[in-house]
């Protein structure tokens, strides 16, 4: 879809009912909860070797302490003393990695979600469609991005970080669904379609993140893993109900090993 398309619907998007999205919103997660699950399942597979690798040397200095006692404090003061750059520098590009695979999984996730919500045929290896040298350079930048965008923002007092929360929640979805856009403007898609539904989409994220919580909560903790999810579906709907969906843009499918 051309960017020019995309401004004139969120130019003349229709008046949304904030009930209505969040019914919906219940209703559609209904049949994408355990694709919500495995989206978690997915991120902490990726995410632990690399938590792992960092912990090692932490780990090792509190096994020191407890054989030692625990008032050598001198001792995490020669740990982060004598932290090579190289250690350093593996941290930082391991966020940034995972960061980004992150973002692919999450946009391979509002796919799957377009899919159930059409009651179309979806697989596991759909969460794997972003993962791609071309799709995964440009979550890569999104995510650069991103974090650009939120270091001043923080500094600023934290108020216009709260602001551009919303639109950062749309970026995936522009890109899932438009990834032919250059990383430009699907900034500035999102930050035009964040700006004209900003205190719908601000209240939804904040109901739907308590929901899931609580909700996660009541079952017995590991429940959020499931419930996690949720917070992505009144985005959603409210990107089909402003933007849309082309019917080119879920007809490629990746080769399907496992049904869901």
């Amino acid at each position: 879809m051309l960017i020019s398309e995309l401004q004139e619907r969120i130019q003349n998007a229709k008046t949304l009912d904030f009930g209505t999205i969040l019914g919906d919103s219940i209703e559609l997660f209904k049949k994408t909860w355990l694709q919500g699950f495995l989206l978690q399942l997915f991120n902490l597979v990726i995410a632990l070797p690399f938590i792992i690798v960092l912990y090692i040397p932490l780990i090792g200095v509190m096994i020191a302490n407890a054989e030692n006692g625990y008032d050598h404090s001198e001792t995490w003061s020669t740990l982060f003393a004598g932290m090579s750059i190289i250690y350093i520098l593996f941290v930082i590009a391991g966020i940034f990695v995972l960061g980004a695979v992150q973002v692919a999984l999450n946009a391979a996730f509002f796919r799957i979600m377009k899919k159930l919500d059409h009651n179309e045929h979806t697989t596991t290896n759909d969460f794997f469609y972003f993962l791609k040298g071309k799709y995964l350079s440009k979550a890569f930048v999104l995510m650069i991005v991103t974090i650009l965008i939120s270091i001043p923002a923080m500094i600023l007092c934290y108020i216009p970080f709260i602001y551009v929360i919303v639109p950062f929640s749309y970026f995936a979805f522009f890109f899932a669904f438009n990834p032919e856009l250059s990383v430009g403007d699907i900034v500035k898609v999102s930050f035009g379609l964040g700006n004209k539904k900003w205190l719908l989409t601000f209240g939804l994220l904040i109901v739907a993140s308590l929901l899931s919580q609580i909700v996660g909560l009541l079952l017995c903790g590991v429940g959020v893993f499931f419930t996690a999810a949720f917070v992505y579906h009144p985005t959603y709907l409210i990107y089909k109900e402003v933007i849309g969906f082309e019917e080119s843009n879920t007809d490629e499918e990746p080769q399907k090993i496992e049904n869901l």
